[in-house]
């Protein structure tokens, strides 16, 4: 938990003067409730000010060796047009500054890995403001792949246990988790595969309370329900009927509507030509909530 830094006031300190003779001394109340006044101006005032520090990175020069990184890294970002390519090493930047990085099992946290994931998580929500993420808290990098411990009731009712091999998790609390060579293995290529985008999509769906393909909307309610729900039960049509080789989104994407919207932004910025040849609704979705186009892109001249 991050603790908020604030000054006290000094409730107790009085300055040496004459009073009138009628005037009456300040009561308990009142020093209680202008100390209340304190404590709620110093609440209230911490998010605007870290909004302020926050935005200001975003017109910092972004360093020449990290645009070298993120040409290198992440196949995506030589595609983006230049104006958008600037805006998103505003949000990286906001990213780097706010969230903290852990290495786990070992791993020592590098600039490249700390950037390599901010990229990808950042073309999420770059058109979206200045807050990047605010609700998250970290990230956790572990070398490979992690085991997890899962446990679950079946149909029959029967209390079962079982460890589970992750290449990313998402929580709800604030934290990210992500298997550093699993990023590396998306980032270089453009497959449709890719866990940073995967497990951010998930914190943004997050977002209206719950894990299930519906994240929060300020318009177009109906018609995201709709198509959502439209998409989801063809894909898992086509899933069941083992008819796997002709799809453009992930079959782990039929397992339940939170993984599908995860899988399908996974598409949209990996492979948004077959997305849009192919889903043409869907894209079209994900165009307006995420307000991108990536169908357009065009690859660049290096920076």
């Amino acid at each position: 938990m991050r603790l908020v830094r604030s000054s006290r006031p000094i409730i107790g300190a009085h300055a040496t003067r004459f009073n009138h003779p009628d005037e009456a001394p300040l009561t308990p109340l009142v020093l209680a409730i202008g100390a209340a006044f304190v404590v709620v101006a110093v609440i209230l005032g911490q998010p605007l000010l870290r909004r302020r520090r926050l935005s200001r990175l975003r017109d910092v020069p972004f360093p020449r060796e990290w645009v070298a990184v993120l040409e290198r890294r992440c196949a995506f970002y030589r595609r983006l047009p230049a104006d958008l390519a600037g805006r998103l090493h505003g949000a990286i930047s906001v990213f780097l500054a706010d969230k903290q990085f852990y290495g786990c099992n070992g791993l020592a946290i590098t600039d490249e890995m700390r950037l390599t994931i901010a990229c990808h998580a950042c073309v999420l929500t770059v058109e979206h403001g200045d807050d990047v993420y605010p609700w998250l808290r970290s990230v956790l990098v572990y070398p490979t792949a992690f085991l997890v411990d899962r446990e679950y009731v079946d149909e029959a009712g029967i209390h079962n246990a079982e460890q589970q091999v992750l290449a990313g998790e998402s929580w709800d609390e604030g934290r990210v988790i992500i298997s550093w060579e699993d990023v590396l293995e998306d980032a270089r290529s453009m497959d449709g595969v890719n866990v940073v985008v995967h497990e951010f999509a998930h914190q943004l769906d997050h977002q209206s309370g719950d894990v299930n393909g519906a994240p929060l909307l300020s318009d177009g309610h109906e018609r995201w329900t709709t198509v959502m729900r439209d998409e989801y039960r063809r894909h898992c049509e086509r899933v069941d009927a083992d008819a796997v080789d002709d799809l453009v989104l992930d079959p782990y994407g039929a397992t339940e509507p939170g993984e599908f919207f995860a899988v399908a932004s996974e598409a949209f910025i990996e492979t948004p030509e077959a997305l849009l040849d192919r889903h043409a609704m869907l894209y079209a979705l994900l165009k307006a909530y995420y307000r991108l186009d990536p169908a357009a892109w065009t690859t660049r001249e290096a920076y």
